[in-house]
């Protein structure tokens, strides 16, 4: 048995199904490490994100103290950091669970061959995607560029491999005294907001760590599956598994998902149907899709995957945008996901491409404002759904929307808010307009609005943009790129 041996977290923030905290384990000591990385060229976190990391940490060191285990908390460069810590340590061994962003399969290249020349046998894993995004491939071993025959392929290879059970003891090792000085207490890393403390709402909202993972999985399984093939795009409704973020931040791996789906429903404990169940196991599909397109298209949130969108005639417009992210656009399902989003730092899915789709197609704002506001605001900010999602809204993206795709905000509320409730819960400057009106407010007529206490232009806002006008406009845009 291996003496000591260093695992270091990064986006596998638990205890169960952690392949390389597995290996780790058993030696006969483990070093388990965090390190914030401010050193490296990966993308910053987000206010949200940061927000969320450190009720993660909190939650996954008190684990690991159950375990007999111990989380060192470091600042700076792992690059440095990390070798450091290994050399300092005389561990045998460290792993780490894969990243797929270009910066950090850059940084664990440089990891691998400065560690293996000091002898130090170093380990990496899957530990966050059913499959590696170089696995699955197209008949003819190119990257894939449509969804559905990259789904289609991933299920072609079987069940994934059952999930780990977490290790029945991480034992901590000493110490050494010349370390004690860089290690940080949680609170050290300041990502919690102070001045303004902005994150209330965000407590109120979720339960980060691996506990409330698995208890917000068995809740979805056991209440809200029945009907998800349909009552997914239903905002106003609790139809969604909201596990976005813990996936995010890996306190749950996709493995466990897919066969604590497949147990649920052997046993009789998941509600809904077949077709739920597999619509649901698409979505994960869609997570996979969007890190198959991330590993093989690096700059997936700042370059145009269509190099023809390189000249499409965007119209900056800082008041525009700034309307839009306060949620003040005049146009409720638009506002009501801008400010669900403020709040809790999460969005419903169809809401989010309506926002999307407003912001780049009716006020032809570029796509990386939007995505770069997702990035700061979402406590499931994740480098490769966000960018691929923006895209596939743009239409510069792969197997992304048609041009001339453009949401409605009135009919998508219509549609899937019906009776208004979604937005009466977000802007309740509306809550007392009827069904019918609230859609399209400043078309109430005057004793309704009266009636309602609503008064455009006052207490809401008039519409920013004329939608007809908008959508023509985006049109024409269009077309100016669409034949190159």
């Amino acid at each position: 048995m291996t003496k000591r041996s260093l695992h270091w977290f990064r986006d596998d923030l638990r205890l169960a199904d952690n392949p390389a905290l597995c290996w780790a384990a058993e030696s006969e000591t483990v070093y388990c490490v965090y390190i914030l990385d401010e050193g490296s060229s990966r993308r910053p976190l987000g206010g949200a994100s940061r927000w969320w990391l450190s009720r993660s940490l909190d939650s996954l060191s008190a684990a690991l103290a159950r375990k007999g285990g111990r989380l060192d908390v470091l600042r700076g460069d792992p690059a440095i950091l990390l070798p450091t810590f290994a050399e300092a340590t005389a561990v045998e061994r460290v792993t780490w669970n894969r990243r797929y962003d270009a910066a950090s399969i850059a940084l664990d290249m440089q990891l691998k061959e400065r560690l293996s020349e000091t002898g130090i046998e170093v380990r990496s894993f899957n530990g966050s995607l059913l499959n590696d995004p170089w696995q699955i491939t197209s008949r003819v071993g190119q990257p894939m560029k449509l969804f559905t025959p990259y789904w289609r392929a991933a299920r072609e290879r079987g069940e994934p491999a059952p999930a780990l059970p977490a290790p029945a003891r991480i034992p901590a090792a000493v110490r050494p005294v010349s370390l004690e000085n860089e290690i940080l207490g949680l609170e050290e890393l300041a990502l919690e907001p102070t001045k303004p403390d902005w994150a209330g709402s965000l407590r109120q909202s979720w339960t980060p760590g691996e506990d409330g993972a698995r208890k917000r999985l068995d809740n979805f399984l056991g209440e809200s599956l029945g009907g998800y093939a349909e009552g997914r795009d239903r905002p106003d409704r609790l139809s969604t598994s909201r596990l976005s973020p813990h996936l995010r931040f890996g306190e749950i791996s996709p493995r466990q998902i897919w066969h604590a789906l497949g147990i649920a429903r052997e046993t009789g404990e998941a509600a809904g149907t077949a077709a739920d169940a597999d619509k649901f196991l698409s979505e994960l599909g869609w997570r996979e899709f969007s890190y198959h397109l991330l590993f093989h298209n690096p700059a997936l949130a700042t370059r145009n995957y269509d190099e023809r969108y390189d000249s499409f005639p965007w119209r900056p417009d800082a008041v525009a945008l700034r309307r839009w992210q306060a949620g003040q656009t005049g146009f409720p399902l638009v506002d009501a996901g801008m400010r669900e989003l403020w709040t809790t730092g999460w969005m419903h899915n169809r809401v989010r491409m309506v926002v999307a789709s407003f912001l780049i197609k009716h006020l032809l704002q570029d796509w990386r404002a939007g995505e770069a506001w997702f990035w700061d605001t979402l406590v499931d900010a994740d480098p490769a759904n966000n960018a691929a999602s923006w895209q596939w809204v743009a239409g510069s993206g792969v197997d992304a929307a048609p041009y001339f795709r453009i949401f409605n905000p009135v009919t998508q509320g219509e549609t899937h808010d019906p009776d208004g409730s979604y937005i009466r819960r977000w802007v309740p400057e509306l809550a007392k307009l009827s069904s019918k009106d609230i859609h399209q407010p400043w078309r109430a007529s005057p004793e309704a609005q009266r009636e309602a206490g609503v008064r455009i232009g006052e207490t809401y806002p008039a519409p920013l943009i004329d939608l007809a006008f908008g959508r023509q406009r985006a049109l024409a845009a269009f077309s100016t790129i669409r034949n190159r």
